[in-house]
């Protein structure tokens, strides 16, 4: 198959957006939201939604000159800025009514304190490590019964490399955006190496059971037919959710926007890489064996 045939191409390939995303995260930073830094979040709805301008004005008035405004929908507005006391929230919500001159309901409201916000982000990490390190022990105790001609460790370490590029290129693309980054975003990104993991598993199991079957001597072939069985699945498997989270993100509300976006990134890359990136670092490292 040609995906195995050409697989220095897409390994270049992934190796130079890889690079991109460190580039971005080391120069840009990613943009922390109020889950992980600490502040107050305020989504209300207008009878008759005033402009971007007004509203700036307005809470530039009365002091809240480090508040971003997000418009959303056709009357809601969601505005972020440092913790709140209640007495400053008092003063945000006459701001954005413009001492009540403006009928507007308030949807929602949350406040966390930065010392909540950095046990968020710790544990936000602990949960990704812990995720693939499990992930990585099931696929070798999976794979246990497979020594020949690549060893069942591999195909953990393999799947490990895999995970790191469906999440490190979805997260550079969202520092390159200038996105924020908060409790959603994490859960997005667990879900990618759910997902990945899962068309991964689904090829590399089809690779075990032709070994077994002995379908060809050479290993390469085997790969390469085991891609070719697998490949209409896994394309129309993510098709299938990157439509949904397409029709989400364009359909849905503001609050799940950046959600469904890293979503789609997330499920193309991983994808991408369980065709493109898992079976064919397979075959390079059967080839660098038999060199050794």
């Amino acid at each position: 198959m040609f995906i195995v045939k050409y697989r220095k191409f897409f390994f270049t390939l992934s190796a130079l957006v890889i690079g991109l995303s460190f580039f971005a995260m080391f120069t840009k930073g990613f943009n922390a939201g109020i889950d992980f830094k600490g502040g107050s979040i305020i989504e209300v709805s207008y009878e008759a939604r005033p402009d971007f301008e007004t509203l700036k004005t307005s809470l530039d008035g009365a002091g809240f000159t480090d508040a971003r405004v997000q418009m959303a929908g056709d009357k809601e507005v969601i505005v972020k800025t440092r913790a709140l006391s209640e007495s400053d929230r008092q003063g945000l919500t006459s701001a954005l009514s413009q001492n009540g001159s403006l009928k507007m309901e308030e949807k929602r409201f949350s406040s966390i304190g930065p010392t909540i916000g950095k046990e968020l982000r710790s544990k936000a990490w602990t949960a990704i490590v812990l995720v693939i390190i499990g992930i990585v022990l099931f696929i070798a105790y999976a794979f246990r019964h497979v020594s020949e001609p690549i060893s069942s460790w591999k195909y953990g370490m393999i799947t490990t490399a895999t995970l790191l590029h469906d999440i490190i290129v979805p997260a550079g693309v969202f520092v390159w955006l200038g996105k924020e980054v908060d409790t959603l975003f994490v859960v997005a990104l667990l879900s990618i190496m759910g997902i990945s993991v899962h068309d991964t598993i689904v090829v590399f199991d089809r690779i075990r059971e032709n070994l077994k079957l002995k379908v060809s001597n050479d290993f390469m072939t085997t790969v390469g037919t085991s891609l070719r069985q697998t490949f209409t699945r896994s394309i129309n498997t993510s098709l299938t959710v990157m439509f949904v989270l397409a029709t989400l993100f364009f359909f849905g509300p503001a609050s799940t926007k950046d959600f469904s976006l890293i979503l789609w990134i997330g499920i193309f890359v991983g994808t991408y890489s369980s065709v493109f990136i898992a079976s064919p670092l397979l075959v390079e490292l059967e080839k660098r064996q038999n060199r050794g």
